[in-house]
């Protein structure tokens, strides 16, 4: 009996070894944590300065002449830019990702937008939309999009893609330019690419470079659409045909004068 026993233990401690060595070597070895390359990257600045034809845009006390002979003056400019995309010389496109920068003139500060995390390399050409694109439009927004700056008539109408007030011949100019929706008026969303001239922007671990971008009021005036203040309405505050009037004209009003990339 006590060698059955003692066998009984020995074949029990052998299987019990065996399984343990069968469960050791069927657990998986456990897969290294996959390595996420990290894109080197900077930043690049866009600064906007407002000007009417030549002249560097001061507010109320300043008149001005459009192409027509009208005479007016301004009292608040402000804008959207959003969508912007960038252009390598290898002609790869990268996309800035939350893209919605509201420029108000009267505040120095947000005249000079910060474009982050950059890609390093040499950039030819760039993208933006005036305005907010039609899939935000249907949201409410935080931050450059938050109603509370006063560019938002509410999620039916939606954004005011641009505005600008001021006077003629004493009576108020109003034009808040929205439209995004084709039942409630003219899409008035505007894709432009202003042009670098050859210039480069060079985004390195060193240095972070600025596009100075000028833009023209007197473009709000004219070309395609010839605006006479004495029979246009002075105050839009809608989406509509008017709107897209304006926005038609202001399309082309960016100018890339130079980019400091040192």
């Amino acid at each position: 009996m006590k060698n059955i026993f003692k066998l009984t233990t020995i074949l029990i401690l052998a299987l019990t070894l065996t399984n343990c060595k069968k469960d050791k070597t069927s657990d998986p070895t456990p897969e290294p944590a996959p390595v996420v390359p990290v894109t080197p990257s900077g930043s690049l600045k866009i600064y906007f300065e407002a000007k009417v034809d030549t002249n560097v845009l001061v507010f109320s006390t300043q008149t001005y002449t459009n192409q027509v002979g009208n005479t007016f003056n301004v009292t608040m400019y402000k804008y959207y830019i959003s969508n912007v995309k960038l252009t390598k010389m290898d002609n790869s496109v990268w996309t800035e990702s939350n893209s919605y920068h509201l420029v108000d003139h009267s505040n120095l500060a947000s005249t000079l937008v910060n474009i982050a995390n950059v890609p390093f390399g040499n950039y030819k050409a760039i993208e933006f939309v005036i305005g907010v694109d039609s899939a935000t439009n249907q949201s409410a927004g935080t931050g450059a999009l938050d109603p509370v700056n006063g560019m938002c008539w509410g999620w039916n109408q939606g954004y005011i893609m641009a505005k600008i007030e001021g006077t003629t011949s004493g009576q108020n100019i109003r034009w808040h330019v929205g439209g995004w929706n084709a039942a409630l008026g003219p899409n008035v969303i505007k894709t432009v690419s202003p042009l670098f001239n050859g210039d480069t922007a060079k985004v390195t671990s060193a240095f972070s470079p600025i596009i100075h971008m000028s833009n023209n009021i007197l473009e709000w005036f004219d070309t395609p659409n010839l605006i006479d203040l004495t029979t246009f309405p002075k105050v839009i505050m809608a989406p509509g045909a008017s709107s897209k009037t304006i926005a038609d004209n202001y399309a082309d009003m960016f100018t890339i004068e130079h980019i400091h990339n040192n």
